[in-house]
């Protein structure tokens, strides 16, 4: 199944031109399976998106992209923000208590990218970026190609897996890129056991749609 794993919508997120419905709503026409609402800093309680599921008949599930000192981290499978989230290291002791799931954002958007290629692999481990998350985002919506493609490279080199999403704030957003589940999910819980186990991939949704990669 199809995911887009992050998305943006008002008014948890200010700098989006987008209602959580209009978000379920686009989704639901480009083909996909499920979204994830991956508001600034702030969570979304599991049991609206439940009722804004059901309304649209499609999966709607809630994550956070947090703002922390190594970047921005999507976070599945914690339900609050705690004072030290601006702190990745937080977060990440966080999301093991809670046994949730990380994911660098858009990893080299609007950064020099050169450094990339003269840094040696056992140089790349150093930077704690790549140390504390579960895997990297791969395709960004509003990333360059050339930034995804630097992002799949490093993942590929460092071993980490890769997943896609919109990062959608306004109607042309979507369908750009989304995320591919190997198994069906339901819930919030089963998201985060197929993030752990590795079974997805991204995919880019913006020639011949979802119906591609069924």
């Amino acid at each position: 199944m199809i995911i887009d794993l992050h998305t943006h919508s008002l008014p948890y997120s200010y700098d989006s031109d987008l209602t959580p419905s209009e978000v379920v709503e686009l989704c639901k026409q480009a083909g996909l399976d499920g979204v994830c609402l991956t508001e600034h800093d702030e969570f979304w309680e599991k049991q609206d998106l439940i009722k804004l599921g059901r309304e649209h008949d499609l999966l709607v599930l809630p994550g956070v992209e947090l703002s922390t000192d190594i970047g921005h981290i999507l976070v599945f499978g914690v339900d609050s923000y705690a004072f030290g989230m601006h702190r990745a290291e937080f977060v990440r002791e966080v999301v093991n208590r809670e046994g949730g799931f990380m994911i660098l954002a858009h990893p080299y958007r609007e950064k020099s990218t050169h450094l990339i290629f003269k840094s040696s692999l056992e140089e790349l481990h150093l930077n704690a970026a790549f140390e504390l998350v579960d895997a990297l985002e791969y395709f960004n919506g509003r990333s360059t190609d050339r930034e995804n493609q630097i992002s799949r490279e490093l993942g590929e080199r460092l071993n980490l897996k890769g997943s896609g999403g919109s990062d959608a704030h306004k109607r042309g957003d979507i369908p750009s890129y989304a995320t591919y589940f190997d198994r069906d999910i339901h819930n919030l819980e089963e998201l985060v056991a197929e993030l752990k186990t590795g079974r997805f991939r991204p995919v880019d949704l913006r020639h011949r749609g979802a119906e591609k990669w069924r």
